[in-house]
């Protein structure tokens, strides 16, 4: 009985769905989580001090400023977290899946310790605000800095705990903390409006007055912080938290979508929020103000003696102006905002919400970048953090130490040391942000393809320079010493890298089409030269290859390494390395080149060639060796790809304008530089069609060569179409699978065709008149031990068991001829996925005609592709 029970238990256990995990929308999991990130201690504690320092003017141009500088870094953050699916990991895993991980683990690291302070900032804040309230009420434990240090590591203490108990509990708070901040900004603007009593003018407060607005638009400094540029420092950790949703990225339900939206509208409305309380503090809140009720201008006190705007109202501050002992005005009281609201508790409780809501933000998104960072192993001693417990992955560890990290930064207790501190690493992490993005665009990388659109690559190289400028003007040291680590951390993942003590180069999918031409000599054949060089300039590598087939000599070798070939590629502007070998046999020389070509990790990973229209009236073994090439280039990992053009290829022969072949064999080699003939891939295409027909997944490798081509000027108009085949009854299912597929891929093709037709039974005559001349002759008449030896000896004879075991490949081959005449007869291009005959089941002239029949008599050029079946698209960040 008992072991009965026991299974039943067993099967129940199995029955039951591990928990989901919690995910959340743009709104709750971005917007406002940066929102709340952004409305910090600096809004409510220091913001109309900044405006009586900096004047409403200026301090709009730091706010602005602020904004600009996050507003580009939020463009290119977008654009990063939507080129492809996005992981946990924030911020790190953005940068290191689209640079690699030398440039995000350096990012990461300092982007975490930012957050880590960013922590104590808002806990000090917080309990800077608890310990005013005490000493208030006359509750004081030991002194301020003291009563700070108490009250900030038992706050710390406390959210570590919420932290800790999982992000459903800790977006409950979030939540909760919003709507605090929403009834304490609605209580500010109704006390803005409502007249001022005579206990709120003697601390200042006048409600709205143009003389105020006036008097308080331009600066007037005080103090060691007393300049732009400091309180630029002070306020720009208030415009620091655009990140908070990039950095729970794993915990998002589409996190390419919220991103985006979440952070820009996140920074729109901080910024709007930013600039109202800061004109309408500045309008209402004169500088200097005694607090005292008998401060009244009376009829006996002259007004030619009274200092200040206060006089113009009734009172005479001058006494405390002139001795520097004012306590309330917005220059010297933090708390000015709670006294001009309607309610003043309701300010503080806004205050408790916005330092809380922000250091739980940010004590949250520090362990989840750390986290990933530690999985990743870039840098030793640091593994043990990126253990991760419970549904969710918690990085428990992680949490601990930055609860550790924040708590001694708490134990300094001054908000105003702690800031600084914060801008120079945030604008150094902004900094490398931005940098990123540009690298990506200007290099044109084949793995940039970000869904969002709206950003540039200019204007990110604007932001990242602003930052490194900005952090200089700061504190030039600190900016020294921030730039420094990342130095030191680029370098040593670098130097990790070099000497392979870990494969960081893992960490990052970045395929880009490494070419090897087989061209003979590439004078002979530009038009192959062009389209390769459409694939690969400024991107990737780019090899002719030429092999003469002779007696290995010195003759031999002289010729086939002539500089004319290079000086041919440099005349036409394509850049392209030359590579010629000397061998007795044409597949022998090309298998040289594809196991010899390149250096190191610097090696072709494509072979183009142009196709051998000439395979029937050429020798059977001829026609065999080719095949044999596209079988060797398999077997060595490569994707092949293959051209057709109706005038032929081959120039270096005038009999064979309608045809070329593959025999590269020169027996001499021009001095004189060779003729520059123009080509179809030369020309604007304006706009034509590329017409792609992915009719099986090989790693998208027939998708991402369009694309690439899309990328130049002559292309670029040109409209992509994708035909693949599927079922009548399911066309429009099938046409939004792949459309959806395509998205993910970020290819930005939106025209998909599904062709039930393609497996219709076609006219096979012609194909069979083709490939009479290679059919094997199995008459029963003759011996039948003659039959398969003689295919030994000839293996491209064809049988007819050779032909029904292909008959429906053979059948699809021929009706996608009529396809392609009915539906791309005026495409720019066709690419199209080439067939694969297996070796021992399809003779080699077999698979030949396949790929003749297929491409015949199109007006258009044809490039048939077959990738090596390596994932050259992924639906993650590359």
């Amino acid at each position: 009985m008992e072991g009965g029970d026991s299974s039943e238990e067993d099967e129940d256990r199995q029955k039951d769905p591990p928990p989901e995990p919690t995910r959340f929308g743009w709104v709750q999991g971005v917007m406002i989580r940066c929102m709340l990130n952004i409305w910090g201690v600096i809004l409510y504690l220091r913001l109309p001090w900044i405006t009586a320092q900096a004047g409403i003017g200026l301090t709009w141009v730091i706010i602005l400023l602020s904004s600009l500088i996050t507003g580009i870094t939020g463009l290119s953050t977008s654009a990063i977290a939507t080129n492809g699916k996005v992981k946990g990991g924030g911020t790190y895993f953005l940068i290191s899946r689209s640079l690699g991980p030398e440039l995000g683990g350096s990012i990461g690291l300092i982007f975490a310790f930012a957050n880590a302070v960013a922590v104590a900032m808002h806990t000090v804040g917080f309990a800077e605000t608890v310990t005013d309230l005490m000493r208030e009420n006359g509750a004081v434990m030991v002194d301020r800095t003291n009563d700070i240090r108490i009250i900030g590591i038992i706050t710390v203490t406390c959210l570590l705990g919420i932290s800790m108990a999982g992000m459903a509990w800790e977006s409950k708070a979030q939540i909760l903390f919003f709507l605090v901040i929403m009834v304490s900004f609605a209580s500010y603007i109704v006390g803005t409006i409502i007249p001022a009593s005579p206990q709120k003018q003697a601390k200042g407060f006048f409600s709205y007055k143009a003389d105020i607005f006036a008097a308080n638009f331009v600066p007037c400094w005080r103090g060691p912080e007393g300049s732009f540029f400091g309180m630029f420092s002070i306020f720009f950790p208030s415009a620091t938290g655009i990140l908070a949703g990039a950095n729970i990225s794993g915990d998002l339900k589409n996190p390419t979508v919220a991103i985006p939206r979440g952070t820009l509208m996140a920074i729109f409305w901080t910024t709007i929020s930013y600039l109202i309380i800061s004109a309408t503090i500045g309008s209402c809140v004169v500088r200097d103000a005694s607090g005292i009720l008998n401060d009244t201008l009376s009829s006996s006190s002259s007004s030619e003696t009274c200092v200040g705007t206060a006089c113009q109202y009734g009172w005479d501050f001058s006494e405390c102006i002139k001795n520097s002992t004012c306590t309330y005005g917005i220059s010297n009281f933090y708390q000015s905002m709670g006294m001009v609201s309607a309610f003043a508790p309701l300010i503080t409780a806004g205050i408790f919400g916005a330092t809380l809501s922000s250091a739980l933000a940010c004590l949250v998104s520090a362990p989840k970048v750390f986290q990933c960072l530690c999985k990743d192993k870039l840098y030793p001693l640091i593994g043990f953090f990126g253990k991760g417990y419970g549904k969710n992955d918690e990085p428990l560890r992680a949490y601990l130490l930055t609860y550790i990290i924040a708590a001694c930064f708490i134990l300094i207790a001054e908000l105003n040391t702690i800031a600084p501190i914060i801008s120079n690493f945030f604008l150094c992490s902004y900094s490398l942000i931005n940098f990123s993005c540009f690298h990506a665009s200007i290099t044109n990388s084949p793995g940039w393809r970000p869904s969002f659109r709206f950003y540039s690559k200019w204007l990110s190289l604007l932001g990242a320079v602003c930052c490194v400028v900005i952090m200089f003007l700061l504190t030039w040291w600190a900016a020294l010493i921030a730039f420094g680590v990342v130095f030191f951390l680029l370098g040593y993942t670098l130097y990790k890298k070099l000497v392979g003590l870990n494969n960081v180069e893992d960490h990052v999918k970045n395929y880009r089409p490494q070419c090897l031409v087989l061209t003979g000599p590439p004078s002979s054949r530009p038009a192959l030269v062009d389209l390769v060089s459409c694939f690969t300039k400024s991107l990737s590598l780019m090899m002719c290859g030429n092999v003469i087939i002779a007696s290995p000599s010195p003759t031999a070798v002289e010729k086939v390494s002539s500089d004319s070939h290079v000086t041919w590629l440099n005349q036409r502007k394509v850049k392209s390395f030359y590579r010629g070998v000397v061998a007795t046999e044409l597949r022998s020389g090309v298998s040289m080149l594809l196991q010899g070509a390149g250096l190191g990790r610097i090696k072709p990973n494509v072979l183009l060639m142009g196709f051998k229209t000439d395979w029937c009236s050429d020798t059977p073994q001829a026609a065999h060796n080719y095949i044999g090439i596209l079988n060797d280039a398999f077997d060595l990992q490569y994707g092949v790809c293959m051209l057709r053009i109706r005038e032929g290829l081959d120039i270096s022969q005038p009999s064979q304008a309608h045809g070329e072949s593959l025999n590269l064999n020169k027996t001499s080699v021009s001095i004189d530089p060779a003729p520059q003939p123009s080509t179809v891939f030369q020309k604007k295409q304006g706009k034509k069609t590329i017409d792609i027909y992915w009719l099986s997944d090989d790693g998208g490798l027939t998708l991402l060569l369009p694309y690439l081509l899309t990328r130049r000027k002559r292309w670029a108009r040109c409209k992509v179409r994708v035909f693949v085949g599927g079922d009548t009854d399911k066309k429009e299912e099938q046409k939004e699978e792949v459309l959806a597929l395509i998205k993910k891929f970020r290819l930005g093709f939106h025209d998909v065709e599904v062709l039930p037709d393609i497996y219709q039974n076609p006219h096979v005559h012609q194909f069979e008149n083709m490939v009479g001349r290679f059919r094997l002759d199995t008459n029963p008449k003759l011996d039948s031990d003659s039959g398969p030896p003689r295919q030994q000896e000839e293996p491209w004879m064809i049988t007819d068991q050779d032909l029904e075991r292909n008959k429906a490949k053979t059948h699809r081959q021929i009706r996608l001829n009529e396809v392609l005449q009915d539906y791309s007869r005026e495409a720019a291009l066709i690419v199209i996925t080439m067939p694969v005959g297996r070796r021992g089941v399809c003779p080699s002239t077999l698979f030949l005609a396949w790929l003749d029949f297929l491409s015949r008599d199109l007006r258009p050029p044809v490039l048939l592709v077959r990738g090596n079946q390596e994932n050259v698209l992924t639906f993650y960040c590359q």
